[in-house]
């Protein structure tokens, strides 16, 4: 077994594969970036190496300086995480020139797998259903327009070199080839160095399903069973589980059998996952092969108790794998939530900075449910405009499917993000959506629950009530410790105004109390709009979550102080709360709504990011859905585009410039 491994990667992945190095007993050496001098990595590893600025192209991307770590400290070994060089099969094969192992595929597997048009060749070769498309090269947008007629619409553009959404657009006309093919090419180029496209048909109402396969070098595959991955967004996962909640045991064995007679043909050493796309009637088409670790393998372990990633090492160092296919069984149900730094509310839009507070849900065994944190940031760590968004993965396993719904809704509930924006509240969200628990996906889910983008929800009546609960129980524990202050003017009464209003949004709830006192913990019967509840909790002033039972039911939500109230955020609800007497509700309703400043005119930056294109000049008459400018961010660009017909007045921004957000591109007449 390897003494010392080297990390080639940051971020989560890396902290997860110290973890389980340190388990095994093994020396880890991490690798950092300009950006990364203080990341939680380079603090968990026994030793660490500078390995360049902070843009990836210049650090995690050159092979040479990952090998020169390897060599000045040891290293037998490199696991490379996920992306990165973790597909190189030219870097896997300059490892085994300078005799350092590579914990992953041998550059066979890589070339013939990683590479998703000749993925595609090789698989059509070997008998495996792929759906229909052009594998060939692509000269230009007239080509592609003529290709895609062919296939017939609609088309996947795709980077043939790809991954993690970049690189991918769907098209259902010759315009959207046009310009998608153009995108498409420059957002592979800029990730990947590599502008190739490919074009496929696009299969209607499918889902991402994934299977997990692990070989080793005795000849030995078995598959893991499967991954549901089709919440998706832009093309990037945003949660997944396992197993899938569509598949029948025939459909899952006949995947997992195609999955490892893939495999095998192309000599596969490693873990690696090979994707499919299914149809409404269970008909499934390969996709691709990823020749390296997932980013949703969490759940994968959870449900089958192995490590992938200690199965890595073991196989990479000779090891024949422990167990048989028979062995492997499906144990109960896994969620993973990815959360990102992006704001849900502003169609998912990058958002970077400092992260002022980060308290996860406590991992481990509650009853008959597990947590699951995997994170590579810390409180007052910084989320970076160079790297990919990813905040953590935040992982739930029970014995069911709704269980594991339930505890991950709980989790997302006490999971503190301050600083920046989050998308914890869409995930909340997500996990109460009936289709959702009802397990009827596909990866069109976002886009088609949510076609204006995810907006603030307004809370339903029992909502109201609980919310409105947690407030006046936060204010009246709040104003007895007030009372114990020693420099109070007047000693404390003990005694209790009897009626309130809760103000939470727009809608004032009224709620009379049935206790004359506050107990710490507190215990108190309240009557909320007529309706008799209990409300218990230890909650304490300054504590972000609150958490006890209202009515009986168990309520996790966290709570910010604001001006003259609480800001609420509960199962994807964010309310500011208010409290009142009858009276002073009464004076509230007649206070003006303050507008807010209007922007019809301007075009802002919608999140930080460098100026790819100006597309107009002063002057011009654009029409509604022209593209304006493109901004791009953590590697993708994003197409600003005309709202309506206007005409360009003034040009604030050049292209190559950083824009901080909300910043004035361009104003309009």
């Amino acid at each position: 077994m390897f003494k010392k491994i080297l990390i080639a990667n940051r971020g989560e992945i890396a902290c997860r594969v110290i973890k389980t190095a340190r388990r095994m007993g093994i020396l880890t050496v991490a690798v950092y970036s300009d950006a990364d001098r203080d990341a939680l990595h380079v603090e968990m590893a026994d030793e660490a190496v500078h390995i360049g600025p902070a843009a990836a192209s210049e650090s995690y991307l050159v092979a040479e300086k990952i090998i020169a770590a390897c060599k000045a400290t040891g290293a037998e070994a490199v696991h490379p995480g996920y992306g990165f060089l973790s597909e190189r099969a030219a870097f896997c094969a300059e490892l085994e020139k300078q005799g350092i192992v590579f914990i992953g595929p041998k550059p066979k597997a890589i070339m013939a797998m990683g590479d998703k048009i000749e993925s595609k060749k090789f698989a059509n070769a070997a008998g495996v259903s792929t759906v229909p498309g052009h594998l060939g090269v692509i000269e230009d947008a007239a080509h592609a327009e003529v290709i895609a007629g062919g296939i017939g619409y609609p088309v996947m553009i795709k980077a043939s070199a790809g991954g993690g959404g970049k690189g991918m657009r769907i098209a259902w006309n010759e315009a959207e080839v046009r310009d998608g093919f153009e995108r498409a090419r420059s957002e592979a180029k800029s990730s990947f160095g590599d502008d190739r496209v490919f074009i496929e048909k696009f299969v209607v109402e499918p889902r991402h399903i994934e299977i997990q396969v692990l070989a080793d070098a005795h000849g030995n595959v078995v598959y893991l069973g499967e991954r549901e991955c089709s919440i998706q967004r832009r093309n990037q996962k945003v949660a997944e589980e396992a197993p899938s909640p569509f598949l029948d045991e025939e459909t899952r064995k006949a995947m997992g059998e195609q999955s490892v007679a893939l495999a095998k043909a192309v000599d596969y050493q490693s873990a690696g996952t090979v994707e499919f796309i299914v149809d409404r009637d269970r008909n499934f088409y390969f996709l691709e092969m990823n020749t390296r670790l997932q980013v949703e393998h969490p759940v994968t372990e959870l449900v089958t108790g192995i490590d992938l990633v200690e199965q890595m090492i073991r196989v990479a160092a000779g090891e024949a794998l422990p167990f048989t296919q028979e062995e492997i069984k499906l144990d109960g149900w896994a969620i993973e939530s990815r959360l990102y730094a992006e704001d849900p509310y502003r169609n998912f839009l990058p958002s970077i900075g400092r992260l002022t507070r980060y308290r996860p849900p406590a991992e481990g065994r509650t009853g008959n449910v597990v947590i699951r944190n995997d994170t590579g940031v810390f409180e007052g760590a910084e989320i970076s405009m160079y790297y990919d968004p990813m905040i953590a993965k935040l992982c739930t396993w029970a014995p069911t499917r709704l269980e594991a719904i339930e505890a991950m809704g709980r989790a997302l509930d006490g999971f503190v993000v301050d600083g920046i924006e989050h998308n914890v509240p869409f995930l909340a969200a997500l996990m109460k959506h009936p289709r959702w628990r009802e397990g009827r996906l596909s990866t069109g889910f976002i886009a088609e629950e949510y076609p204006d983008g995810f907006a603030p929800m307004k809370p339903e009546q029992s909502e109201e009530a609980v919310l409105s609960a947690i407030a006046l129980s936060a204010s009246l524990i709040e104003t007895n410790r007030r009372e114990g202050f020693a420099d109070r003017l007047r000693a404390a009464s003990g005694a209790l105004r009897e009626d309130w209003v809760v103000k939470t949004g727009e809608n004032y709830v009224a709620i009379r109390l049935l206790d004359g006192l506050v107990t710490i913990p507190f215990d108190m019967d309240m009557a909320i709009e007529g309706e008799s509840r209990s409300v218990v909790t230890d909650w304490r002033p300054g504590d972000p979550v609150w958490s006890g039972k209202v009515g009986g039911r168990d309520i996790t939500a966290q709570i910010r102080p604001v001006l003259n109230g609480l800001r609420i955020d509960w199962q994807g609800l964010s309310v500011t709360a208010k409290v009142f007497s009858p009276r002073h509700a009464e004076l509230d309703r007649l206070m003006p709504v303050k507008l807010p400043p209007d922007t019809s005119k301007l075009l802002l930056c919608p999140m930080p990011g460098l100026v790819v294109a100006i597309a107009v000049v002063v002057g011009q008459e654009v029409k509604a859905g022209e593209t304006l400018a493109i901004v791009e961010a953590m590697k993708m660009e994003n197409v600003l585009r005309a709202d309506r017909d206007l005409v360009v007045s003034k040009i604030n921004a050049t292209a190559g410039e950083s824009l901080a957000v909300d910043a004035v591109i361009m104003e309009f007449a």
